[in-house]
């Protein structure tokens, strides 16, 4: 079991509170990412579920018990970090073995638990290897599979794929996700990258200051943001927004249209602008359209045939249906 359950959580260093009041339910076997940008509160309230730091007040219960004084090694949680932090003179058997024996399990029930750890990480021809000859997803997998050998209620992973270079990023991502599958076992991501939140999630949660924005799947994230700061963190490339005339005749202060919900040509169109940079990528061309009126460039996220070039004039179009309004304070019109 891995239910968690903060009950009005707060945080502060002296003066300072980082994490206002805050409540939030993790269901048991749930993945769950914690997303925002650098200093929203998201490894802080990570490291009070954890017990790695002290609430300031409120309560954290694990499974329907209160754990908020409960030592970290007593709440049945395994953390996973940013540095995988394996000991460098010990092979990657004894690394992974390394809490089992600490916690005095008996030889032949270690051997057991790494050889099945080492199993479901694609680690046994690693096993009498040291974290030196390994590569960087190697040493990560280390570093899980001396989690998952104590069978905890819940893995926290704090953006633990920081270190590896984006192809890596990429494998672990899966590796990670196939990995919560097999175990079905609660999981509590943190990173700051929104392709990993949407990629791996069953629910984000986006942080900012240390206050939930909106706690919901990828895709109600994506369809119906809460707020101005959910809908220009969530999506890749980021929501465009118009204020002004653009805005009024949709009867709100501000509009958000996706890249992908744009559609460009030479001939008639809804706004009007200059190509100013186009990407080419292949399967998709990104153009960076320069509208009057408009502080930033329009982002178009079209088919990787398309031609437009630089101080090409091009006519934009709003799919109707996926226009989103907010209001003077930055709030969802429904």
């Amino acid at each position: 079991m891995g239910q968690i359950t903060l009950k009005q959580i707060t945080k502060s260093f002296g003066d300072v509170q980082v994490i206002p009041p805050l409540d939030l339910q993790i269901d048991d076997g749930e993945f769950v990412v914690f997303v925002g940008p650098s200093g929203c509160g998201k490894s802080t309230l990570l490291r009070l579920i954890a017990g790695l730091e002290d609430v300031s007040s409120g309560d954290i219960t694990i499974d329907g018990k209160n754990a908020t004084e409960v030592p970290p090694a007593k709440r049945g949680l395994a953390m996973v970090f940013q540095s995988y932090a394996l000991y460098p003179h010990m092979s990657v058997r004894k690394n992974i073995a390394f809490p089992l024996r600490m916690a005095g399990i008996d030889k032949a029930a270690q051997d057991a638990k790494v050889t099945a750890a080492a199993k479901v990480l694609n680690l046994t021809d690693y096993l009498d290897r040291r974290p030196g000859q390994l590569s960087g997803g190697q040493r990560q997998r280390v570093a899980i599979g001396r989690a998952i050998v104590r069978e905890p209620a819940a893995f926290l992973f704090d953006e633990p794929l920081s270190n590896l270079d984006a192809a890596l990023r990429v494998n672990m991502r899966l590796e990670i996700s196939e990995l919560h599958q097999s175990l079905k076992t609660t999981m509590i991501y943190v990173t700051h990258d929104q392709v990993e939140a949407m990629t791996m999630a069953d629910k984000i949660v986006v942080l900012q200051a240390g206050k939930i924005e909106q706690v919901g799947s990828p895709l109600e994230l994506y369809h119906t943001p809460r707020n101005k700061f959910v809908a220009g963190f969530i999506g890749s490339p980021k929501m465009n927004f118009l204020m002004g005339s653009f805005a009024t005749e949709y009867d709100a202060a501000t509009i958000g249209i996706r890249p992908e919900h744009l559609t460009v040509s030479q001939g008639d169109g809804k706004w009007v602008g200059k190509v100013g940079v186009s990407e080419h990528l292949g399967s998709d061309t990104f153009l960076y359209v320069d509208m009057e009126g408009v502080d930033e460039p329009i982002t178009v996220r079209s088919s990787g045939e398309i031609g437009f070039r630089h101080g090409d004039t091009v006519h934009l179009t709003p799919a109707p249906d996926k226009i989103h309004r907010f209001d003077n304070q930055g709030l969802r019109i429904a």
